[in-house]
């Protein structure tokens, strides 16, 4: 964890200037969507927002991945931010956009791709990941999202993340959440940090850099 802590502290101390690209592309429904592409590198990263943000809310994070040799890509989606016309869709889950996010990745020159999903973002990445094809999605983070009703069908790595006293109107989200970890096959994980922020808002606390440090251990393992 300290050397992980340490190269965090230079990634930020070099600067957070990664050259960030706006992009559009269509979702399998015909949908257009929007993103903000970061970084060039051969490993690919989806940001999935949660339910009260957009796509600017991992600018931070966007870059800091991009400084690691990430190329990132955080999407709107539909219904949010800039992703507010096209071909509306009778589903109303959002996983489509994931999907078609991953896919823009691989088709612009990623080798490989994972996906963190924040809340909504997270559910919505457990859904694309049952829809796509064998090898599209190589490992997701559920940041305080429980991967969906059949998290024992999900593929790849998975790495559950949530506060320890996150709390919906339904309760405390850790007995769920811990529970889908447990049905959920190997390879997996689980982090529990201190404090009750939900998703997003962790960033915003003083487990903020621990959400980092586990989020740059994860997807940089070999």
């Amino acid at each position: 964890m300290r050397s992980l802590s340490l190269a965090l502290t230079v990634l930020l101390l070099a600067g957070l200037a990664s050259a960030q690209k706006h992009v559009s592309f269509s979702a399998p429904d015909g949908y257009r969507l929007h993103g903000d592409l970061y970084g060039k590198g051969l490993r690919g990263v989806v940001l999935a927002h949660g339910g009260r943000f957009t796509m600017e809310s991992w600018d931070k994070q966007a870059r800091i991945l991009a400084k690691a040799g990430f190329r990132v890509l955080a999407l709107d989606f539909r219904g949010y931010g800039q992703t507010i016309s096209g071909t509306q869709t009778t589903d109303d889950k959002s996983y489509p956009d994931v999907l078609a996010a991953v896919r823009y990745l691989h088709a612009s020159g990623a080798k490989s791709v994972s996906v963190v999903g924040a809340s909504m973002g997270g559910d919505a990445a457990a859904d694309a990941a049952l829809a796509a094809s064998p090898g599209e999605i190589e490992r997701i983070v559920f940041l305080a999202s429980d991967g969906g009703d059949s998290p024992e069908r999900l593929p790849g790595r998975k790495l559950f993340i949530v506060s320890r006293n996150d709390e919906s109107s339904e309760g405390l989200r850790l007995p769920r959440i811990s529970e889908h970890y447990r049905r959920a096959h190997e390879p997996k994980q689980l982090v529990i940090l201190e404090g009750s922020a939900h998703a997003q808002f962790i960033f915003d606390t003083d487990q903020g850099a621990r959400l980092m440090q586990e989020l740059l251990r994860f997807l940089s393992e070999p």
